[in-house]
């Protein structure tokens, strides 16, 4: 079996801040938690803005962007010639706010973005409040819904990721199809985006990663690569089991990526 790489040569782009008001510990303490894991950076993806009346309790607000920024930019010089330390977002597509996201993306110079859809219509599936929801769902119809709104995200020309490829099977609602997955790859692959692979998963009911095996080989076999992320809200969730995630990634024949300045490095 081929070795895996050190993880001195990798980095986890996806990680969140106290500030989108469900993650814990400052940003220096995930930057120490990199530094000990013995990855060669990170790069902060907290939930961006969005319009007031679209999750509010779950993001930062627009008025705290500037200190978001701020404060990386204090811990990137904190850490400077020990860690690189990078600055990105994770933004929403919500179909009506590409406006609104844009403005943000443009206010200041990011290294990275992640594009993830969290919401079909008005719910937002991947919370545990509302899991009751999927009862009264027709699973085949749900995937086709979200998969079409990630094949829109893809499209936006807005992102260089896309975030948690297969996310609403976090509670254990598997897709009981993979056409419209498959349809969404080509459509990612073809706008020249990358996935992030996601180890929260590992995390979550479905106790599988973000994509899932299967959709990581195809993935692979599309050429589209794979940015590292723990989708971290705590320091300790920095780093989440990258050697499963670098097994799984290469097994499949993938390669994974970071991104600076909006730029894919390999």
């Amino acid at each position: 079996m081929t070795s895996l790489p050190s993880l001195s040569k990798h980095w986890d782009s996806h990680l969140h801040t106290p500030l989108c008001g469900h993650a814990q510990g400052t940003p220096r303490e995930y930057a120490q938690a990199a530094l000990d894991a013995g990855l060669a950076g990170l790069c902060f993806t907290d939930h961006m803005p969005m319009p007031a009346w679209y999750d509010a309790p779950w993001r930062m607000r627009l008025d705290q962007l500037a200190e978001y920024v701020d404060t990386v930019r204090e811990v990137q010089a904190e850490f400077a010639g020990r860690l690189e330390v990078r600055l990105g977002l994770e933004a929403d597509f919500h179909p009506g706010t590409e406006r609104f996201v844009s403005q943000v993306l443009n206010a200041h110079a990011w290294d990275y973005v992640i594009g993830s859809v969290h919401y079909l219509g008005a719910w937002g599936f991947d919370n545990p409040e509302y899991v009751a929801e999927y009862g009264d769902r027709d699973l085949g119809q749900l995937y086709r819904d979200y998969y079409a709104l990630v094949a829109g995200a893809a499209r936006t020309g807005l992102f260089d990721s896309i975030g948690h490829l297969d996310l609403p099977k976090k509670f254990g609602h598997r897709d009981p199809e993979q056409g419209a997955a498959l349809h969404a790859l080509d459509v990612v692959a073809e706008a020249g985006l990358a996935l992030d692979f996601n180890t929260a998963g590992w995390r979550k009911p479905v106790a599988e990663a973000y994509p899932s095996p299967g959709l990581t080989r195809a993935a692979a076999e599309r050429g589209i690569p794979f940015v590292l992320g723990s989708d971290a809200h705590t320091p300790g969730e920095v780093g989440f089991r990258f050697t499963d995630a670098l097994r799984q990634i290469q097994d499949a024949g993938g390669r994974v990526v970071t991104y600076a300045g909006r730029v894919r490095h390999a």
